[in-house]
């Protein structure tokens, strides 16, 4: 094993990726750590008119799928790091059709690809991951239950849980139980400028879950750079939306986050 991949090597699991993908002529399909192309030999069996870039950052890996897809022209075998190759590479694909991300994410990555995915203007139509369970239970959270992640992917997606995937179906076997995770991205709520701060006011919002919304809000710089705004301040602000100062950042849905990031000046 190099990079610490986890192989998926049950067939019937693949077929269910592939289906969640749901490839169609003219589909420009990345798909990220392919690993020994179990999961893009049934993306091109659902379709094989379909267009796939690969990006893998193991270079022997990267070798054998050049041979193996050699004959294939809907292929293109790209070798690098996904996080500094794939906001590229969707640029460039979601130019030529119908843009469809999938990939078995390892855990040390996820999190900042799905940054990368939410600051991209241009966002494929449909992204299927294979991520770690309580990793994917995180993002679908709710109140009370919301935290940084979910509140900083919820805002421009509607994650989905499909399927849960047993630690077994792997090869080597991981620790942990795995998911199936489906984000459509919604219409903007922001520009992608104030998606942006909308991620900085995020980060203070949620730094200590356990404080209340006042106390965290207090610690919020303004816009122009100045020190944050008093106490009294905040509890105004607070108010004017409807919500209680005294309440916590893991009780708020995405329509208080939206509405408390708007009041911030």
């Amino acid at each position: 094993m190099r990079l610490g991949q986890h192989f998926l090597l049950h067939s019937p699991t693949l077929q269910r990726i592939a289906d969640a993908v749901d490839p169609q002529p003219g589909d420009a399909i990345i798909e990220i750590g392919p690993g020994h192309g179990e999961l893009t030999e049934r993306l091109l069996d659902k379709e094989p008119k379909a267009k796939i870039a690969t990006i893998e950052k193991d270079e022997k890996l990267a070798e054998a799928l050049s041979g193996k897809f050699k004959a294939n022209k809907k292929i293109e075998i790209i070798v690098g790091d996904a996080l500094e190759l794939f906001p590229a590479t969707v640029s460039r694909w979601a130019r030529t059709g119908h843009c469809k991300v999938v990939g078995n994410i390892p855990y040390y990555i996820t999190g900042h690809l799905f940054r990368l995915l939410g600051e991209l203007e241009k966002k494929p139509e449909r992204a299927v991951f294979l991520i770690q369970k309580e990793v994917a239970e995180r993002i679908v959270a709710a109140p009370p239950r919301m935290n940084l992640l979910a509140a900083s992917i919820q805002i421009w997606a509607e994650p989905r849980i499909l399927f849960r995937v047993s630690r077994g179906h792997f090869k080597p076997q991981p620790q942990v139980d795995s998911a199936v995770l489906e984000l459509a991205p919604r219409p903007p709520d922001f520009s992608h400028s104030e998606l942006l701060k909308y991620y900085r006011f995020l980060r203070v919002l949620f730094r200590q879950p356990r404080k209340t919304i006042l106390n965290n809000l207090r610690l919020v710089p303004r816009l122009d750079g100045e020190s944050p705004h008093n106490r009294e301040h905040w509890i105004k602000v607070i108010n004017g939306v409807g919500m209680d100062p005294g309440d916590r950042p893991q009780n708020l849905s995405r329509s208080d986050l939206r509405n408390l990031f708007e009041a911030w000046e």
